[in-house]
């Protein structure tokens, strides 16, 4: 396993380079199943976990918390401690069960506080390594969702503050915000990205993803070029299957001749590199500019060491010009 530090200060955590996205836990994905994901991804050297009060409202017959909650039985069942960097998110929640993101908790300072308290009840934990703010809320002022946020760091309650899913003005704004009051601000960053690139004319249909644009990677480029920057952490690398799945389709953005071209080349330096077309994503997003940490959700132990294969694919520099080019 590789590592990286992300944040500053005493809330500084060393992680894995792979973080593994608990999403599925507790609904899609069973808790024996789970237990067995998450013992081999630490046993690995895995030390990132990623998941969110609202995992998986959508799926039916759960309402949200159900990862958490798996992920807190594990951490008890298994004594697990500050080895284990947690992240989790609040915001996206429903209010009511069986509503969507238009019901969503927002970031209001009551709703954070509240949310945040039920994180740490279901994940048995103190304070939250690493919490983020999940989707916009634009009806809350920037000062009262991260003047509410401060005070969760303050009362050590929170480690480490993150944002995903906003627009880059709005990231950039909530930064400098935070550096003239004084307080914490945003060291992580979550989007959606992957090798496959999506038109940005073209909706993605999950609601409430982002992708993680040009003007994203040039500005934790720019802000990285001091050393203290933030870290950028993205989701939905493997496309939910979709680089190795010939069951699952590619949605609309991704329907232009540029993922043509892009598939082939993806294909060529698998073959070459005598790895799986996952893998080559993962090496590419590892050692890309900037390197970022991928997120990436598994249900079986299988796809995990699939998953974790990919931390040691170096790809050479042909290869990677060649995926890069490839358009």
């Amino acid at each position: 396993m590789r590592y990286r530090t992300i944040g500053s200060g005493p809330a500084a955590r060393r992680v894995s380079t792979i973080c593994l996205g608990a999403l599925p836990f507790g609904s899609t994905v069973d808790e024996p199943t789970s237990y067995a994901i998450l013992d081999r991804f630490v046993e690995a050297g895995g030390t990132f976990v990623d998941t969110s009060n609202n995992y998986a409202f959508w799926v039916p017959g759960h309402q949200g918390g159900e990862s958490e909650t798996v992920l807190g039985r594990w951490r008890a069942d298994r004594g697990a401690g500050d080895e284990i960097t947690i992240a989790t998110k609040l915001g996206a929640q429903p209010r009511t069960p069986g509503g969507g993101l238009a019901d969503a908790e927002g970031l209001s300072a009551a709703a954070v506080r509240t949310a945040a308290a039920r994180s740490r009840e279901r994940l048995g934990m103190d304070r939250l390594d690493l919490l983020y703010t999940h989707i916009e809320d634009r009806s809350v002022p920037l000062e009262e969702t991260l003047g509410a946020l401060a005070d969760e760091v303050a009362a050590s309650r929170v480690g480490l503050l993150g944002v995903s899913n906003h627009a880059v003005w709005r990231v950039e704004r909530a930064r400098a915000l935070s550096r003239d009051r004084g307080w914490p601000g945003y060291e992580v960053l979550q989007y959606r990205y992957s090798y496959l690139q999506p038109r940005p004319d073209v909706p993605l249909p999950e609601d409430g993803h982002v992708h993680a644009g040009p003007d994203l990677l040039d500005y934790v480029r720019a802000e990285a070029a001091d050393g203290s920057g933030p870290v950028l952490v993205v989701y939905t690398t493997l496309l939910s299957g979709a680089y190795t799945n010939p069951a699952k389709t590619l949605s609309a953005p991704y329907d232009h001749p540029g993922t043509g071209r892009r598939l082939a080349a993806l294909r060529d330096v698998a073959k070459e590199a005598d790895a799986t077309p996952n893998q080559v994503v993962l090496s590419w997003l590892l050692d890309g500019d900037p390197p970022v940490i991928p997120l990436v959700g598994v249900s079986s132990v299988t796809q995990l060491d699939e998953v974790l294969a990919a931390v040691d694919l170096t790809l050479t520099a042909d290869q990677r010009h060649r995926l890069d080019e490839a358009r």
